[in-house]
């Protein structure tokens, strides 16, 4: 769901709404209280980071992990 967000609200606080986006966050910029535009996360950032995604898995799969080492990435991920 798309957050609303004033227009002068977007133009001050440009910069941390574009990381948000950048994160995949959505906003519906309004004026007055009515939907002017909407700010989405670009298709082609996604599909970068889900190349890059599948690369490094690709990566993974080529090397051979222990137990141990497996065991201690699964407890990272969790922290």
């Amino acid at each position: 769901m798309m957050k609303e967000i004033g227009s002068y609200e977007a133009k001050t606080k440009l910069p941390e709404i574009l990381r948000r986006v950048e994160a995949g966050e959505a906003f519906t910029i309004t004026k007055r209280g009515r939907p002017i535009a909407d700010l989405l996360p670009s298709r082609s950032t996604r599909r970068m980071q889900t190349e890059s995604a599948i690369t490094n898995m690709m990566n993974a799969k080529k090397r051979k992990m222990s137990d141990s080492l497996i065991k201690e990435l699964k407890e990272s991920g969790r922290k």
